[in-house]
């Protein structure tokens, strides 16, 4: 297998420019990697459609503008995975659902777009959680991820297959959603950097949607550079989207290159005092408490803070967010498009109606419309949904106060590390306690990043820690974020990567 998978992007697009490596060939080892260790019983499942053609068209018509010394972005011919939500035009995109299985859009979101705009050549969509709904990616309609550390756990959900496609070498690049914590959790259990920008920051344009008040795209890594590289190109205002910031966010690679010089000085950084206790695992908090040292040691300045809201903020989003997806989901009605289920006889538009959404629709996504619609009903509307709403406003409120004394909060991205397939299937409240810790950024729309913290004492995984910045202040994660991996880096005298893909020099 080539070596050129194994560098990180920026190191590809440093060979790019030196002549050292066509896109062609940067695009072709990873698709080696793809067939290599995607499919068959104990492939990865990462991708749910691989566009070999497609992407090595693009390789090519890369190649030939650096020839012309025309190259359209730094990225122009890395490689990247998108995630199965986000439009893609002449690629099937499913949102891992039956009830889209086949379904080609014929329009590219705007991130797409973008990437396409900057000549990145598309390698292909990753697998998912059905519609994002998940905390372990075995919601897929079409088979869940394995985790590239171990290939009997979980890779985390509900972007495990972006996620699982960087660590293992398949992507030096990917892009995942962030609902509640998609991109981050699934990067603390996989050992890559995962990235939810600032709601807003990123359009949504072209994203089936899952709630659209708590959607947002983002970067998945395997470095904090590669992630500022990719959320600069991606990040900007967009005429197409109502809910878009304006202006673009600047200097997040300047941060990243910043901060990995080691010095933060002057940085306080908050602990959240209510993102501890008995449901943190040992192990996890062994890597935090060891991350948190290492930041004391680089100079900033660490303190506890308490944010008193948070305890109530798994109830408001398991409100807010089946609210939003049984309203947007309503749109797969079999009328216009995605899978129609005809029943024998003469059936009604509602009977063809009911038995397709039952035949496309898995349990979980059934679960959360059931939820979503009582919640938003006659009578309950202002008891549970309402009532929600004003626990995000108390949330938002707790961290415009938290930043006053403080840069960043940390805490530990998820409370365990990978746990094994099928193990919590039949329990969903476990599932959903794993995004306890991030479930808040989502509600208040701030920015947070997850960095791998090291590896568990007990079964070897890896675990994360996450780091939360103010609106709009996303360099700081990216300044912090790089300082901790730069440091951590040269303790571990490597990146950390699953041993069943390291080689020699990670």
């Amino acid at each position: 297998m080539s070596s050129w998978i194994h560098k990180t992007a920026a190191e590809q697009a440093d060979a790019l420019a030196a002549g050292e490596v066509t896109s062609v060939e940067l695009v072709q080892a990873h698709l080696d990697q793809i067939a290599a260790t995607n499919d068959g019983p104990d492939g990865l499942n990462s991708f749910l459609h691989v566009d070999a053609e497609g992407a090595l068209v693009q390789a090519k018509a890369s190649d030939e503008r650096r020839a012309e010394g025309q190259p359209l972005h730094p990225l122009d011919g890395v490689p990247i995975a998108i995630k199965d939500v986000l439009a893609t035009k002449g690629l099937p995109t499913t949102a891992g659902s039956k009830i889209l299985e086949g379904w080609v859009p014929p329009y590219d979101g705007t991130v797409t777009a973008k990437i396409r705009a900057a000549g990145l050549p598309i390698l292909g969509k990753t697998n998912m959680d059905e519609f994002a709904m998940g905390s372990a990616n075995e919601n897929s309609a079409y088979g869940p991820v394995r985790n590239p550390w171990d290939r009997t756990r979980i890779p985390g959900g509900s972007g495990g297959g972006s996620a699982a496609a960087v660590a293992a070498f398949q992507a030096p690049l990917a892009i995942g959603s962030d609902t509640g914590g998609s991109i981050r959790q699934p990067g603390a259990m996989t050992g890559t950097v995962g990235v939810k920008p600032t709601y807003g920051s990123v359009s949504r344009y072209g994203v089936i949607a899952l709630a659209n008040s708590l959607d947002q795209l983002g970067p998945c890594t395997r470095t904090v550079l590669d992630a500022a590289l990719l959320q600069e190109l991606i990040g900007g205002h967009d005429p197409l989207d109502s809910t878009s910031v304006p202006g673009k966010l600047e200097g997040l690679v300047e941060a990243a290159r910043s901060g990995a010089a080691g010095d933060l000085s002057g940085v306080r950084i908050g602990i959240v005092t209510e993102l501890q206790g008995d449901a943190w695992s040992a192990p996890v908090v062994e890597r935090f408490d060891e991350a948190i040292e290492v930041l004391r040691g680089l100079g900033a300045e660490i303190t506890e803070v308490s944010l008193p809201s948070f305890v109530h903020a798994m109830a408001a989003y398991y409100l807010i967010l089946p609210a939003e997806c049984s309203s947007n989901l309503a749109k797969f009605d079999a009328m216009r498009y995605g899978l129609r289920v005809t029943p024998d006889g003469s059936p009604s538009a509602e009977e063809v109606m009911r038995v397709s959404r039952d035949a496309g629709f898995g349990d979980e996504v059934k679960r959360r419309i059931l939820i979503g619609t009582y919640a938003l009903s006659s009578g309950y509307y202002d008891a549970y949904y309402g009532q929600a709403q004003k626990i995000r406003t108390l949330i938002i409120e707790d961290f415009k106060k938290a930043f006053e004394s403080v840069d960043l909060l940390v805490s530990p991205t998820a409370p365990t590390t990978a746990w094994a397939l099928g193990e919590k299937t039949d329990d969903p409240l476990a599932n959903y306690l794993q995004d306890l810790a991030t479930i808040p950024a989502n509600l208040a729309g701030v920015p947070g990043i997850s960095v791998p913290s090291g590896t568990s004492s007990a079964d070897g995984l890896p675990t994360g820690i996450q780091f939360l910045a103010p609106v709009l202040e996303d360099a700081r994660l990216y300044r912090v974020g790089a300082a901790l991996e730069a440091a951590l880096t040269e303790r571990w005298g490597g990146r950390i990567v699953p041993s069943s893909y390291a080689q020699e020099g990670e």
